[in-house]
């Protein structure tokens, strides 16, 4: 078992913390803002700790990266890059920009020639970063249940190691992993988000998933 180390405290956050929890992981939420959380961590006991978001970064051995993306960049900034190196770094988060989606699109504040997954990587170059939980909703993030059907999360990085390390993770958590390479297909997996989000924002519907067929 782990040490887990997120950094954020939203719904995505904590119910990767929870699913974390429930396969006997220890986790740390790390937040600007631990009041917020004392509901959470009274339900999770001693496995369950809210500290700062170095504190976080420096409690587990792997790490989640689950704030805004408008956040992400100056966060990663703040905190001492020695505390991340050589640890794997989930990265759900998506580049969203601060305005309404437009027919139910979601507007990002990045481009096709570079994803904030990429960015995140150049900030932090000593860790390791896997893009994932990205393009789902927290409500069916954990343990989803289709009739028997496994959806697919999309996956990508640079480092094998850690794109194992993060394979392992979404098996635990009820899905088929697919890794897309190195880190620019970080730029396609991104906006997989937008797709994900239109049926919520035109019909409310939010607990949907992806799925990859391959015919054999």
């Amino acid at each position: 078992m782990k040490n887990i180390g997120i950094l954020g405290s939203g719904v995505v956050a904590t119910t990767l913390a929870d699913g974390f929890i429930g396969q006997g992981h220890t986790v740390m939420l790390g937040t600007g803002h631990p009041d917020k959380l004392a509901t959470w961590q009274a339900k999770a006991g001693s496995v369950g700790r809210v500290g700062s978001f170095a504190e976080a970064a420096a409690f587990g051995e792997l790490l989640v990266l689950a704030v805004k993306g408008h956040v992400a960049m100056h966060l990663l900034r703040t905190l001492d890059g020695s505390t991340m190196a050589g640890k794997t770094i989930l990265d759900a988060t998506n580049p969203i920009d601060d305005v309404p989606p437009k027919n139910g699109v979601l507007r990002f504040f990045t481009n096709f020639d570079e994803s904030l997954m990429e960015e995140c990587q150049q900030a932090v170059p000593g860790a390791n970063f896997v893009k994932a939980f990205n393009s789902i909703g927290a409500a069916v993030m954990v343990n989803p249940d289709y009739g028997g059907e496994r959806p697919t999360m999309f996956i990508c990085g640079n480092d094998e190691g850690a794109k194992s390390e993060a394979a392992g993770v979404v098996r635990a958590f009820g899905f088929d992993p697919e890794d897309m390479g190195g880190a620019e297909a970080a730029r396609a997996i991104e906006p997989l988000s937008i797709l994900w989000c239109i049926p919520g924002f035109r019909a409310n519907q939010w607990t949907h998933a992806f799925k990859l067929l391959k015919k054999a």
